[in-house]
């Protein structure tokens, strides 16, 4: 079935990240000459290896190109800090330098060809690092590091020289990080702490300084990359590393521009095949965000819906602060699987409960109104007048006795719950001191979730620093706002991979029947007539209305007897966008003199607006349905886009639309449904039929292959109305606009 079959994504550029040791143009996959199911429909890779990537983190030789020790140099103090972290990581350094016989004690060669060995890892402290890659490729070089800015963060100018860059990388056979980076990789990482650790991947630097300052709170981190403006290694590169990397528990990200759609998402499917979670900033929401990231990095940020949508089909966590990428990313790090879904408040304050419930309740998180058995189990330790049904209000946290770790037990212990939350607002020894050590001490027994949020503006308190942030059990948040989202975060994500298939293995990898019938009619860059677009429609197997197409009011009357009274009459032209606002559109005609009239009133109306006609279509009227529009596009990320939402005249009023990239299958579209706000009109109001919506999501399939297929050859497509029929009878495209590139 044509519309049950997945389809796959493609991305402007005809490169995609294929090989561990740098790009290769399509259709090379692998370092080989591509095999058939190694490409999807469209001729794009399919896979992408992991680059090994481990000789860049913890290289056993690094040089240091235009190394010094000279006071008041900037490369001074960069080179101080590479020996002594080439001390801490028991890395051999080799200072490199035209006119200094020794750098910091350590003998200095002249030029890269004067090493005393082979090295792993080259960094550049040098204005122009152009002349330098090949003398590193020479020397066999396997990655280099690269400060220097003015490339593609500048403009025009910069981002030619970029592109000479990566040019010559791409040559060399090396691995380059940069340009525009910084020493964010060789950071003092402790390694001291245990757990499940956070790898951080950052485009500008000092965005990455909070996630890094963790540590101090006990939280572990394995890896910094600062990608910089990916001339070569990007985003997508570290998150396939770092997925495979056995200590990573979560990958935190923040990210100003995609450089691959294509590679990004191939990298986002290995997280979620392996069950990492990936947290990220994902710049452009706004288009002055999107303005500066584009002078950050030189790179497209994407539209923004489509950037959103294609993190969600993947499983990426997008949050919007810093705060709360840390938050999230800890959480994740620490938490084993979710037991249960559901959530209880427990709290000293019954006011304080009560708000933190309402706020979880409201990010759409389960509190499970717990048992009549466990209230009463609850309500030997808290008295009969306070309410433990969720949330749970101890009326102040006993500190004398062991009621307080059996009430925090006896919740743990319930099998609708999965996670605790205890909100304290403000510290008040020695009853929050020993609350802290209870909850401390039940995370430790238990493989349940316990959050912490401490309220307090001090942050000072013992019970906080020390027996809060002490343990790598809790969770222990700040606000409740971050707590909560933080939850359904970790909740989502578990759902989301503990179901997911990936999508690429079984994007289809031969073209349909269809495509060939379908490209027949393209016009490049013209827009069809709806006829046509209608033709190419039914090509795909998508229903239209019966209808004919007309050069005389004579042929008009015999089409409209053979479609069948009452008929719709509608002006068909390459140039015609929008037919109601120009009167071309003719409903519910029933005679053969109003088909007359109307025929001739249509053809009026085109002289006038000088608009050129292929015919008049005399189509069958089709009623009582739901309006809906599915469109496909061309994103200049991520390449075809489909979309679904309420359709007719009002569209663009309602914009009440989702998105999806393919590849997606039937699951995604029913997800893109749900996410309508006028989705309850499918399910029938105010009397009428629900409206059949596996008609829907078939269409819905169906032109995710037609923009897969012909992806690179169609600019715009929309089916504006997909008239919905009530269930069992399907769904008819009345109108479709095309656009050929």
């Amino acid at each position: 079935m044509l519309g049950s079959t997945h389809g796959t994504l493609t991305t402007d550029s005809r490169r995609a990240r294929v090989v561990a040791c740098g790009e290769q143009p399509a259709p090379a996959v692998h370092g080989r000459p591509a095999e058939p199911d190694d490409l999807d429909v469209s001729g794009r890779p399919l896979y992408c290896e992991v680059p090994d990537l481990d000789r860049l983190f913890r290289p056993e030789s690094l040089a240091v190109i235009g190394a010094s020790d000279a006071e008041g140099r900037p490369n001074t103090g960069i080179t101080r800090r590479l020996v002594d972290w080439a001390g801490r990581v028991g890395a051999r350094l080799h200072p490199v330098h035209p006119s200094r016989p020794s750098v910091f004690g350590l003998p200095c060669s002249r030029t890269v060809a004067d090493l005393p060995e082979q090295v792993d890892l080259a960094v550049l402290l040098v204005a122009d690092p152009l002349p330098v890659i090949e003398e590193l490729a020479q020397a066999k070089v396997k990655f280099a590091v690269v400060f220097a800015s003015g490339f593609a963060e500048t403009g025009d100018e910069g981002a030619a020289a970029q592109a000479r860059l990566t040019a010559a990388v791409e040559r060399s056979g090396l691995r380059l990080l940069g340009p525009n980076t910084n020493l964010n990789a060789f950071e003092r990482f402790r390694d001291d702490l245990d757990g499940p650790a956070i790898a951080l991947i950052t485009q500008s630097g000092h965005q990455g300084r909070p996630v890094f300052a963790l540590q101090e709170l006990g939280v572990r981190l394995s890896h910094w990359a600062p990608t910089g403006n990916e001339a070569d290694l990007e985003t997508a590169d570290f998150l396939s590393y770092f997925a495979e990397r056995p200590e990573v528990g979560v990958i935190a990200a923040y990210v100003e521009g995609i450089k691959d759609g294509r590679a990004f998402l191939l990298a986002a499917d290995r997280c979620a095949r392996r069950k990492v979670p990936v947290v990220a900033v994902k710049v452009g929401r706004t288009e002055a965000g999107a303005r500066t990231a584009a002078s950050h990095t030189g790179k497209l940020t994407g539209a923004d819906a489509v950037v959103d949508a294609a993190l969600r089909q993947y499983g990426v966590i997008r949050v919007d602060g810093l705060d709360e990428l840390q938050d999230t990313a800890t959480l994740l790090a620490r938490a084993r699987p979710p037991r249960a879904d559901g959530v209880v408040v427990y709290s000293i304050s019954g006011g304080t409960g009560a708000h933190v419930a309402d706020l979880a309740a409201g990010a759409g998180l389960r509190l499970p109104v717990l048992s009549e058995a466990k209230q009463a189990e609850l309500h030997q330790w808290i008295p009969e007048y306070l309410s433990v049904a969720n949330p749970v209000d101890n009326g102040g946290h006993p500190v004398g006795d062991e009621r307080g770790p059996r009430i925090i037990r006896a919740i743990l212990d319930d099998p609708s719950v999965g996670v605790l939350i205890c909100p304290v607002a403000g510290p008040f020894p020695p009853l929050s001191d020993k609350l802290a050590q209870d909850l401390v001490d039940a995370a430790e027994r238990t493989d349940k979730l316990v959050c912490v949020v401490w309220g307090s503006p001090v942050g000072t308190e013992r019970a906080y620093r020390e027996v809060l942030l002490g343990s790598s059990r809790v969770v222990t948040f700040r606000t409740v706002a971050n707590c909560v989202s933080a939850v359904r975060a970790y909740l989502d994500h578990h759902r989301f991979v503990d179901g997911y298939r990936s999508p690429f293995d079984e994007a289809p990898r031969t073209p349909s029947p269809s495509s060939r019938k379908a490209r027949a009619l393209l016009r490049p860059g013209q827009q069809l007539s709806e006829h046509a677009a209608k033709q190419l429609l039914r090509a795909y197997g998508i229903r239209v209305p019966r209808e004919q197409l007309v050069t005389s009011a004579a042929a008009a009357v015999r089409a409209a007897g053979l479609v069948g009274y009452p008929v719709v009459m509608k002006a068909s032209g390459a140039r015609i966008a929008h037919k109601t606002e120009l009167g071309l559109v003719k409903i519910g005609l029933t005679s053969a003199s109003q088909v007359r009239d109307a025929y001739r009133e249509l053809t009026d109306i085109a002289r006038y607006e000088d608009i050129a006609l292929d015919g008049v279509l005399v189509c069958q009227m089709v009623e009582r349905g739901v309006e809906m529009v599915v469109g496909a596009s061309h994103d200049p990320l991520f390449g075809p886009t489909v979309t679904v939402g309420l359709g007719g005249v009002l569209v663009e009023v309602l914009r009440d639309t989702a998105v999806r990239v393919p590849p997606f299958g039937e699951e995604h579209v029913r997800g893109m449904c749900a996410e309508l706000r006028g989705r309850a009109l499918l399910d029938g109001v105010r009397g009428r039929p629900p409206a059949d919506l596996d008609a829907l999501v078939e269409v819905v399939l169906r032109v995710q292959r037609m923009a897969l297929e012909l992806g690179d050859e169609l600019a715009e497509l929309d089916v504006n109305p997909l008239m919905v029929l009530p269930r069992g009878q399907g769904a008819v495209a009345l109108d479709a606009l095309v656009v050929c590139r």
